[in-house]
């Protein structure tokens, strides 16, 4: 099974330094939901992992979350996309809890969830704990730079390797890219010559 797994919040959809409290502000970044429509077809499971400590400072509540979350899920299927499952983290700083980014409790609850190794996986994200979370327990790290992405990349510290797109699409079409010339079986020896000598 190919996983990958998506921070929400300047990712799929625009951002918001009031955070998002409505399905209202719930925007997707064009491009975003076909990008996870790619991913299907190309047999990824799709997983968001999210921070929403909106609901531990009473800025919205857990009906209102999963109203957001149904909307991200109706207009993925209107482009034909799906999102398997989203993971969310509804607590504060200060509530020392394992969930929250950049610790790795809820990417470690998603490779449970799914028995999947978590080596390898690509973790997409546009700030640093997103990519910190996952990069601790073995994924390989994407830099948005949509969302908070641009500050970010500015501030520095990314973890050893991130590469670095300026949005989910583009990021999805380098992975799919890499898989496909991965997939292409290499020509024999002769054939090669042989092109190479009719050049």
């Amino acid at each position: 099974m190919k996983l990958i797994i998506l921070d929400r919040d300047g990712v799929i959809n625009h951002d918001s330094d009031a955070f998002i409290k409505s399905t209202d502000e719930w925007i997707p970044i064009p491009g975003s939901l076909e990008a996870i429509a790619r991913l299907n077809q190309a047999g990824y499971r799709v997983v968001v992992s999210t921070n929403q400590s909106g609901i531990a400072r009473g800025l919205f509540d857990i009906l209102t979350l999963n109203a957001i979350h149904q909307k991200l899920h109706t207009s993925a299927q209107s482009v034909g996309a799906h999102v398997d499952a989203i993971f969310f983290c509804p607590h504060a700083a200060d509530d020392n809890c394992d969930c929250r980014k950049p610790k790795p409790g809820m990417v470690h609850a998603i490779g449970q969830r799914f028995n999947v190794p978590l080596k390898g996986v690509p973790v997409i994200g546009d700030s640093l704990r997103d990519l910190q979370a996952g990069f601790v327990l073995g994924c390989v790290p994407y830099l948005v730079l949509t969302g908070k992405g641009e500050k970010t990349r500015a501030k520095g510290g990314l973890p050893p390797g991130t590469a670095i797109y300026p949005n989910l699409a583009t990021v999805v079409d380098r992975l799919l890219d890499t898989a496909r010339n991965q997939a292409q079986p290499e020509e024999p020896g002769l054939l090669k010559d042989l092109k190479r000598k009719n050049a």
